[in-house]
């Protein structure tokens, strides 16, 4: 070889060693969520963590989820998540998930909006579920994505009734979540048969494969943000849809993931807002009082940006101090978000929150 010629082998290696250029399509799908999240800590400066409080809540997470047995099995047993293992439980979830966003209220009280539903008053995420049972007792076939992309059929009024709220407030983003389900019907229909399943197959069983196909296909599962002039992605739906799977067919059929573990926490405002009250996290003098008055932070701002990648942070080193104290314990992400969002439900319930949930009004959660 000549001085003057290229290697291009060399090049080969120098543009994969930089990040640049194609990857390699053997190479097992990677959400890039965990590395986003740990960019985003390193660089925050209005949300902190706290080891020794993170270590200190370690101990009690890992004593209350084995005090209660904490599994998948929870999320089958919550009252109204579908019971069935087959194909109408994939299209429920993905219906679920595909709407799983925005619940907070300004009212309280018997003001929200509500569903009632078996004889039961449903608030937040509980009321969109209720939702959902309720139109297919109705024999609206609302968990039907050729449904949803017939707008003769399913038409906006149709919508407006499956959504009815007990409550003079309607459901939050309504029109936003009638444009999610117009768009996944309609790419549904055309590129995966007009059935979830197809779209899970084609993932070959990759929790990470399914989330950024999901990201690639649908506008309304790319969530993602822009801190410190870096792209950051949280896909919360996304990824939530394929914990949602995994925990219904424990683990198996459908729900079968051969990397499930790189499934990180679902980046809401619930679970920061337990992870305050755990001592895991702070805010900055500003960012704290801006919460505590209730006030709005815009979606993509760099508050909003650095609460939710901190709380993907701050799971993961929980997840790392659960197994330093049980090295074979059958712990992931996902299991301590669900854990966690279940615990500040009760604490709400029980009226004992410590601080408010931050306030940002989007799809992405």
């Amino acid at each position: 070889m000549s001085d003057d010629e290229v290697d291009h082998e060399l090049l080969d290696l120098l543009r994969k060693s930089l990040g640049l250029g194609p990857g390699d399509p053997n190479a097992p799908p990677e959400t890039k969520v965990l590395q986003n999240a740990e960019f985003i800590y390193d660089n925050s400066i209005d949300v902190a963590l706290d080891m020794r409080h993170t270590k200190l809540a370690a101990i009690q997470i890992l004593a209350q989820m084995q005090e209660r047995g904490y599994g998948t099995r929870a999320w089958s047993e919550h009252q109204l998540h579908p019971k069935s293992k087959d194909e109408s439980t994939v299209h429920f979830i993905f219906t679920m998930d595909l709407l799983n966003f925005s619940f907070w209220s300004e009212k309280s009280g018997e003001e929200r909006f509500a569903v009632t539903y078996q004889e039961k008053r449903w608030t937040g995420y509980w009321s969109l579920v209720a939702a959902l049972q309720r139109a297919l007792d109705e024999e609206i076939p609302i968990t039907t994505p050729s449904f949803w992309a017939d707008e003769e059929e399913c038409t906006d009024e149709v919508l407006q009734k499956v959504f009815r709220s007990d409550t003079d407030e309607e459901i939050p983003m309504l029109q936003e979540r009638i444009k999610c389900l117009r768009e996944a019907g309609q790419i549904i229909e055309e590129e995966f048969d007009s059935s979830v399943v197809t779209l899970i197959e084609d993932a070959k069983q990759s929790a990470a494969g399914l989330v950024n196909l999901l990201a690639e296909r649908f506008t309304c599962f790319r969530d993602e943000g822009k801190f410190e002039g870096k792209k950051v992605r949280f896909l919360k739906r996304a990824q939530i849809f394929v914990a949602d799977l995994w925990a219904a067919f424990d683990g198996e059929g459908y729900g079968e993931f051969n990397d499930i573990d790189k499934i990180t926490m679902f980046a809401d405002y619930r679970v920061p807002q337990m992870l305050h009250s755990l001592g895991c996290m702070s805010f900055s003098p500003p960012l704290d009082s801006r919460i505590r008055r209730h006030d709005p932070i815009q979606s993509g701002h760099s508050w909003e940006l650095q609460i939710r990648g901190c709380s993907i942070w701050a799971v993961e080193l929980l997840r790392r101090e659960i197994l330093k104290l049980q090295p074979d314990a059958k712990i992931n992400a996902i299991l301590i978000d669900f854990f966690l969002y279940d615990l500040a439900k009760e604490r709400e319930e029980a009226g004992e929150e410590a601080i408010p949930h931050h306030r940002t009004r989007s799809i992405w959660y």
